[in-house]
């Protein structure tokens, strides 16, 4: 007998913790018996049934969520076809509330297992093993077969789930996700944990020993999936002592917290993290109060504020805050305060997501009193509310697109705050930059990386010609913070292109060989080496120093006429940015 497991992914990097905890908790001697595939929904279908069928399982279970479940309802049909003596079952969010609803459309499927999936699959297991007796299967809790529901099944007592990880073999070049609980006690209308607000901790022995695993094993990044991990400060706490304690140097840990009810020793105790260990991720989703409490969401906006500042203050650990678009009472002008009042907290990353209306949910009920109208398929995306009518969402999409080419991807962080002082708002400046790319046909030609500069000094350009030197010199002192460019980029001014410039930048590196003061980091090399690792560009302005280039945009700031060299050293970047350090020289 064997039982298939499989998994389709959103991307490769992702794996599918689901179905691991599946098999570790089936237990040593059901192992034999179980085994897992993982795929991702840029595979053929065709490919994925190929391997399936190669397998010859005699029952199969998918893990259902909003990202695979058109591809898995296909999967499901032609699965059939291939394999017709093989049981195939669903489990997951997806189909969990509405089971009758899915094995009414789907009559190739024997049940559905509901909710939390450890125990049920562990005794669906065993009752394949045993020799399936139909009368016994209706004796398993926390099914939805044919014929009804089976008895409710108990929530898990995480503690008795195994270690996943055991063996990081599978995981190699992947995100490993951990969970140390599983609830929450919050009640956001939009959320599935709504659903469960039962709010359930692993031993604290138990985590500290899998997270020494992860230390020792020098894993790139965990991914606590907790839903809010900060909800059990004591919880909290203890972790966060424990990596802070016991890191290793390389090990990142992500974590996704309430920030507003963050207390001051946690604060303190972050603020002493070495740059990198660990990155947060803070729901604000809207600043609306009436939008807040709609929502059923509890969050002191102003409090959330002092907190993400001095978070940020210690300058160690990325900060990504999100805002859900199409939220009840949230208008485009609402949003927009939203936008303007998130971005002025400087986050590391902005992310504009929309609003899903997940089976199971509170929303869903409320959908139509709201005048909430979304996809009928998965995603299950608004579509447009009574306040946000479908052409503003779109011009929000737009905005999204362009927050995520400037602003997120963090390649233009000196330029960019000099740009918003053209516009009266962020948001303004975003919506202006979306309408530039829809005119110039930008959306449909996807412009590549290296085009993006030249697109925002074009742009620049359009609002705000007087200062055309400044928007070179700060996309070009951006770009050298990101890469060693071998050329210098189209839009860079023309100062290496005298032999005054370039001799004095070789008479740096000459006397950097010499006697080093700059670059002590790279004795052995000679002059021409160093030269090639790093970076030496001259420029007219003050770039590395934002205060000064908004006074010279304000016109209270002077230009002393002197050229200004900055060397950019790529062996010293910054861990939360990767920036490479950029040093004003006074070394001629």
């Amino acid at each position: 007998m064997r039982f298939l497991l499989v998994a389709v992914n959103a991307k490769y990097i992702h794996s599918n913790p689901a179905i691991y905890s599946l098999r570790a908790y089936a237990g040593s001697d059901l192992h034999p018996y179980i085994e897992l595939a993982e795929y991702t929904i840029n595979q053929q279908m065709q490919e994925i049934l190929a391997d399936i069928y190669g397998k010859a399982p005699d029952a199969v279970g998918f893990s259902c969520y909003i990202w695979n479940w058109d591809r898995i309802r296909r999967l499901i049909v032609e699965l059939k076809k291939l394999l017709p003596q093989t049981d195939i079952w669903l489990g997951g969010p997806e189909v969990s509330y509405d089971a009758p609803g899915v094995l009414s459309e789907f009559p190739q499927l024997c049940g559905v297992m509901v909710g939390e999936g450890e125990e049920t699959f562990r005794e669906l297991v065993q009752w394949y093993v045993h020799g399936k007796n139909a009368a016994e299967l209706q004796e398993i809790a926390g099914l939805c077969l044919p014929a009804g529901y089976t008895k409710p099944r108990a929530l898990t007592d995480l503690s008795r789930i195994p270690f996943l990880y055991e063996n990081l073999d599978s995981f190699s070049n992947k995100i490993i996700y951990y969970e140390s609980s599983r609830g929450c006690p919050y009640r956001c209308s939009y959320c599935l944990s709504s659903v469960d607000k039962k709010v359930r901790l692993r031993d604290m022995e138990i985590v500290r020993r899998e997270l020494q695993f992860f230390l020792d094993h020098k894993v790139k990044q965990v991914k606590f999936i907790d839903r809010t991990f900060n909800c059990d400060h004591a919880h909290a706490m203890e972790i966060w002592q424990y990596i802070y304690e016991h890191d290793n140097g390389v090990t990142n840990f992500h974590f996704e917290i309430s920030a507003d009810i963050l207390r001051e020793d946690e604060i303190a105790l972050l603020n002493r993290f070495r740059p990198g260990l660990a990155q947060l991720e803070i729901g604000v989703q809207s600043t609306n109060p009436e939008t807040i409490k709609a929502i059923d969401r509890v969050m002191n906006v102003e409090k959330l504020e002092r907190i993400v500042a001095a978070i940020h203050a210690g300058r160690n650990i990325h900060q990504h805050l999100d805002l859900i678009a199409g939220l009840p009472f949230e208008d485009q002008d609402s949003f927009a305060r939203s936008f303007n009042r998130v971005y002025a907290m400087k986050p590391d990353q902005l992310q504009l997501g929309f609003l899903k209306v997940l089976k199971g949910s509170p929303m869903e009920q409320q959908a139509k009193e709201y005048g909430i109208v979304y996809l009928s398929e998965p995603p299950y995306e608004v579509l447009y509310t009574k306040w946000l009518p479908y052409e503003q969402l779109l011009r929000l999409k737009r905005i999204e697109e362009m927050v995520e080419l400037y602003y997120n991807s963090g390649q233009f962080t000196t330029v960019l705050p000099f740009l918003e002082q053209v516009f009266e708002t962020p948001f303004a400046m975003y919506d202006a930059l979306a309408a530039y790319f829809e005119e110039k046909g930008y959306f449909v030609q996807n412009p590549a990386r290296g085009y993006r500069y030249g697109i925002l000094l074009e742009f620049a350009l359009k609002y705000d010609a007087a200062y055309e030197h400044c928007y070179r010199e700060l996309l070009t002192y951006d770009i050298y913070l990101r890469e060693n460019a071998k050329s210098r980029p189209d839009f860079a001014e023309g100062f290496r292109e005298t032999e005054e410039i370039r001799e004095r930048i070789r008479a740096f590196y000459r006397k950097e060989e010499e006697t080093p003061v700059y670059l002590q980091a790279y004795e052995g090399y000679d002059w021409k080496q160093m030269s090639r690792m790093t970076h030496l560009e001259p420029f007219s302005y003050p770039v590395w120093d934002g205060k000064e280039m908004r006074k010279i945009h304000s016109g209270q700031g002077k230009v002393d006429g002197r050229t200004h060299f900055v060397l950019f050293d790529y062996q010293k970047r910054n861990p939360l940015n990767y920036e490479a350090a950029a040093m004003p020289i006074d070394r001629e």
